[in-house]
Order: structure tokens, then sequence, then C-alpha cells
């Protein structure tokens, strides 16, 4: 469960963040989200909106992993199941769940499915692991954090440039 703070701590920390990115001192932070069992960092710079998750329209003819059609303030994203794409287990929706809209900085209205989001991340404080194996060329370099989890970078571009990504087509 999330650290409760009060608006007097949270107004002083983003005081601190402000000036220190004005002095240039701001370091890269990261989105943390989860999916199946891994957890994934998106440069926040590339990635889009989290939002819950909202009704999806299933399309015929498609691979399991495809979740569907989300109308999102009017614009249509096709919603992929993370961890599903992945070869997992599908994405169990309840109250955590959320979409991650991730393709239309890209000119791609895209979103991915993930089990809940974990807040922002500092790369500062993970450090590097050695991977082994054969990965996806989206999958970026690996960190861990003091609790000893492991996370991967996750390279939208990429992943949105995947053929697999873009064939849905059962």
């Amino acid at each position: 469960m999330a650290k409760r703070i009060s608006l007097r701590e949270f107004q002083e920390s983003l005081a601190q963040r402000l000036a220190s990115a004005q002095r240039g001192e701001a370091r890269q932070a990261l989105l943390g989200v989860e999916s199946g069992n891994d957890l994934w960092l998106l440069d926040l710079s590339d990635s889009g909106e989290v939002l819950p998750v909202p009704p999806l329209t299933t399309v015929p003819l498609t691979k399991p992993w495809f979740a569907g059609i989300a109308n999102v303030r009017g614009m249509l994203y096709s919603v992929v199941d993370f961890s599903a794409f992945r070869g997992g287990e599908p994405t169990r929706r309840n109250a955590d769940t959320r979409l991650l809209l991730v393709g239309a900085r890209h000119g791609i209205n895209s979103a991915l499915l993930m089990d809940r989001t974990l807040g922002l991340k500092n790369i500062d404080d993970l450090e590097p692991v050695a991977v082994e194996g054969d990965r996806p060329g989206w999958a970026g370099i690996r960190r861990q954090d003091a609790q000893g989890r492991q996370w991967t970078l996750l390279k939208l571009r990429a992943l949105l440039a995947d053929p697999a990504f873009l064939d849905v087509g059962s």
C-alpha cells in the first residue's frame, strides 16, 4: 500500500524537485508498473496517460492478447494485454488494473493493459543487473531495487514498431 503523506510534505517535496530541476539536477524518473509476474519501468517522456480501465469492446478474429478497443474521451485505442502478449496469464481486471496509453505520442492510438502502477522510480536508486538469454528488442536494461526486485526497462518505441505487436489478427 502506498505511504500516505500530508499535503505539507507533498508541497515541500514538490518544491525541492522543482528547485533541483531549475539547477539542472533533475534525475531520470521512470514509471513503475506490474504486468503478470514482472516489473517494468517506462520512461515518462515516452509513456502517456494512466487511467482506470474503461469498458472494452472485443474484436473478433484477433489474437488472445488483443484485449479490444477502448473509447477514451472520444478517441479509440487498441488495447493489448501486455502480460498475455509476453506469453503470460491474461491480466485480471480489478480495482488496481490500469490502462496505459502509450502510442498517442508516437502517432499510434495504442494502450497496454497492466496489473497495476507502482509509482515513480528513480533510475539512480536501482542497480544494473546482468541479463541472460535471448530477449525481444523492446526489453531494455534490467535493474534491481533495494528490496531485490528486478525491473526491466520497456522501450516503448521498439515495442510499438515490433511486427509481432502490430499483428493482432489471428
